[in-house]
């Protein structure tokens, strides 16, 4: 089984896919372009930025997102050499393909947990997706504030975080602290955000990833039971 399935090569990791675009999606890059010139933006960044205003059809987040291409091309690296990835919940799971992902939202141990601690049931899975990711992984978070509080507040040692709670209780906050905290992170100043959006983040270096990859790696870890 293999990590992702290789596209071919490419200078731009940003707009349709290069290993077939569908007709749909091109017509809507070829709209986007139309209305905001991103092609100052370094490379990952503007595959990140377009990608989301893409998935959300929200020009906001071409101000809105906070990125670091340097933070951007650690994740890709690490995707390329086979990290685990981990997300919040089962939404951003479900929007990420071709890449195994590792979601303990669903374990009844994760709820088990959240009640012996007095925990979020989203924080209790943040810490046992750790317990079996480890440090160098990459994490996607798209729905709760409480599960990038944990991350923060555990050693896990990132090899980047996509930090995209939604929501008016403690998103924004969480967001913030996360960029205060000095791991290396993806993330947005306002409380929009969301699981299609943090999935598309992920997808955009996703395919950077494929394109700059000699051939496919082996992932590190592939738990069939842990994908929605």
């Amino acid at each position: 089984m293999t990590q992702f399935d290789r596209t071919p090569s490419g200078p731009d990791p940003s707009g349709p896919d290069p290993s077939g675009p569908d007709p749909i999606e091109t017509e809507s890059y070829r709209i986007l372009r139309s209305r905001i010139d991103l092609s100052p933006l370094p490379p990952l960044t503007r595959a990140v930025t377009e990608r989301v205003i893409h998935a959300s059809a929200d020009f906001d987040y071409a101000t809105d997102l906070i990125c670091d291409e340097m933070a951007l091309a650690a994740g890709v690296a690490a995707i390329i050499r086979g990290a685990p990835v981990v997300t919040d919940v089962a939404m951003v799971a479900a929007g990420i393909t071709g890449y195994p992902v590792i979601c303990k939202i669903g374990d009844s141990i994760a709820a088990r947990l959240a009640r012996t601690v007095g925990i979020t049931v989203s924080a209790a899975a943040s810490r046992l997706a750790f317990g079996e990711a480890g440090p160098g992984a990459v994490w996607v978070v798209g729905c709760a504030p409480t599960a990038l509080e944990e991350i923060m507040r555990r050693d896990v040692v990132p090899a980047l975080v996509i930090g995209l709670p939604v929501g008016f209780v403690g998103a924004a906050a969480a967001k913030e602290a996360l960029r205060a905290s000095g791991l290396p992170a993806l993330s947005n100043v306002s409380e929009k955000g969301g699981s299609a959006v943090a999935a598309a983040a992920f997808n955009a270096l996703l395919r950077a990833a494929r394109q700059k990859a000699p051939q496919p790696a082996t992932p590190a870890r592939a738990p069939a039971g842990d994908r929605p």
